[in-house]
């Protein structure tokens, strides 16, 4: 445990680090009417499901402070509970191992995998073996990881990649899956219909063999209890139980943030992370195990604790609190810019407001600058985060370190210098009444539509993605003037 709290760990590695950035991307994304569409009927949706079931409790503000207290007193003695999970799940019959990055946390299944001799496993839906770039590292190996969860197997048949936390493919509607079955699929009827019953048989059809004949199953976790060493997986499909129960080894990766202290703690958890991420009062399946148990479920079992940056963002008084996402998306499906952009413009498995602030936290503010940036800053995901994680203030914050930054650099950007000449000429009445002034002249542009929409650089980045208004006819110190004859 020395190796790992207390000392900052790794910066993480695999998928989180951006390869463009937000403003590029999300460009791209707004030219897709298709994909624009099919984000806002999903996400209007959910909102609406989540609305429903939220409004029958008469206690959910209280539920969101209890599970915003709970998440804060475990990570004040995360060594602890961890040490405590570790000890319980290793009596049970289970084998844990600390993974301090990507590179590790890879390195470890991929040997796990090769001792059983399979060159195949199937897989429960996961964030954190997607944070780490599983399934790419047991490629390269030669062992095949077959996806279970119905949205993860849409992805991966596409060749595509996730786009939301709870629905990774939301940016798909029906005629696209049924295209991608009737490209990918093995053996599927050529006559398959986009009617989700027939979509859903197709892939249960296409999974089944995999499932009987799999003997390593791969797993994240939702929660593990420290106190029995339990682990927990809540879905709606059912698939994930399939990989929990009928092959001979599991081997289970979970961050090290997922971790509560009592069952009792967990019942405020299993209230909360329904109703906000598909808007159901209870997870359809809910399934724990513990360790071991002979002749019924897996017979070898694996913990694989991962940091990959979360002691480094524990010790961050300003990031800590985005350790506390219970990965529900609710913040997701409330924000104007995801609803309008989708996930892959965020560059990042976890996308959204709270990649947003998770990914710059995971792996480094200048890894991912213009993500602070992709928010309106209007407030909707504190409100929808049942655990408050005040979202917006950590943007805020994440900016102020961003341009903290830049200032270090030995040449200044464009946008630095513009700021400081602002500055100059607004600390001074006589120097901002001159301003004023000159900006008249600007007057001779948008006549026609009253904005202008194009200035020449360094301007132009500016008008880029905005319109600028066209200068007043009289500025408000001529008016006051006239209007006032001069009084102050």
């Amino acid at each position: 445990m020395t190796t790992f709290l207390g000392v900052p760990a790794p910066r993480g590695v695999g998928h989180l680090r951006g390869e463009h950035s937000f403003p590029d991307a999300a460009r791209g994304a707004l030219a897709d009417s298709q994909l624009r569409r099919n984000l806002g009927h999903a996400t209007h949706t959910i909102r609406g499901k989540r609305a429903s079931v939220v409004g029958e409790l008469d206690d959910w503000e209280q539920l969101r402070l209890a599970g915003s207290a709970l998440k804060a007193a475990t990570m004040a003695r995360l060594d602890e509970h961890l040490e405590r999970l570790e000890r319980e799940v290793t009596a049970r019959g289970g084998t844990v191992h600390w993974a301090r990055d990507a590179n590790e946390a890879n390195a470890i299944v991929t040997r796990l995998v090769q001792e059983t001799g399979e060159t195949e496993v199937v897989k429960v839906k996961s964030m954190a073996t997607q944070e780490i770039g599983l399934n790419e590292a047991l490629e390269t190996a030669g062992i095949e990881a077959h996806e279970t969860d119905l949205a993860e197997l849409i992805v991966q048949l596409g060749g595509d990649l996730p786009s939301h936390i709870l629905v990774p493919a939301i940016h798909r509607n029906r005629a696209e899956i049924r295209e991608i079955f009737l490209r990918e699929m093995p053996g599927v009827d050529p006559e398959l219909t986009a009617e989700p019953r027939r979509l859903a048989m197709a892939a249960r059809a296409h999974l089944r063999e995999r499932f009987l004949r799999a003997k390593v199953a791969i797993s994240g976790a939702n929660f593990a209890v420290a106190d029995t060493g339990t682990l927990l997986v809540v879905e709606s499909e059912g698939n994930g139980r399939m990989c929990l129960t009928l092959p001979e080894t599991l081997i289970t990766v979970m961050g090290i943030e997922k971790v509560v202290p009592t069952w009792q703690d967990l019942e405020v958890f299993l209230q909360l992370l329904p109703r906000s991420s598909t808007g159901e009062r209870m997870n359809p399946y809910t399934s724990a195990w513990t360790g071991v148990t002979p002749g019924d479920g897996p017979q070898t079992f694996h913990l694989v604790l991962l940091d990959n940056g979360r002691t480094a963002a524990l010790a961050d008084e300003l990031g800590r609190s985005a350790l506390h996402c219970i990965k529900c998306s609710a913040c997701l499906n409330v924000c104007p810019v995801y609803e309008r952009t989708g996930g892959h413009a965020y560059g990042s498995v976890y996308p959204g407001p709270i990649g947003a602030v998770l990914s710059p936290q995971l792996t480094g503010v200048e890894d991912n600058a213009s993500l602070p940036y992709a928010s309106t800053l209007c407030g909707a995901c504190f409100d929808a985060c049942p655990v408050r994680i005040d979202i917006p203030s950590l943007l805020v914050k994440l900016r102020a370190r961003h341009v903290d930054e830049q200032r270090a650099r030995t040449v200044p950007s464009a946008e630095a210098i513009a700021m400081a000449a602002a500055s100059w000429v607004m600390s001074s009445p006589a120097r901002f009444a001159a301003a004023e002034k000159v900006s008249r002249a600007g007057r001779l542009l948008g006549r026609r539509t009253g904005g202008i929409a194009a200035l020449p650089p360094p301007l132009s980045a500016w008008t880029a993605s905005r319109d600028a208004p066209r200068p007043p006819a009289e500025t408000f110190r001529e008016w006051w003037a006239r209007e006032r004859g001069g009084a102050s």
